[in-house]
């Protein structure tokens, strides 16, 4: 992950909360604090997918989709 900008923060977290997520985590505070955020961003991602859920209909055939020439199978096609 290549981050641009950092910034120095000061909070009041719970100690046991921290010290938990960090022995999950295995990593320091600051990377334990960095995945943590991560997580948060996902889920918003996530439930705006689900809220989308039903209302796209994509019309597709997997059967054609996955049919590949036995000269291209094994290889990269842009």
């Amino acid at each position: 992950m290549m981050v641009d900008m950092t910034k120095r923060i000061t909070a009041n977290l719970p100690a046991g909360l921290l010290e938990e997520a960090i022995t999950i985590s295995g990593k320091g505070i600051t990377d334990t604090l960095i995945a943590g955020l991560e997580l948060v961003k996902r889920s918003r991602a996530f439930a705006k997918a689900q809220a989308l859920r039903g209302k796209i209909h994509l019309d597709l055939d997997m059967d054609e989709l996955r049919e590949r020439s036995p000269e291209t199978r094994g290889r990269y096609q842009p």
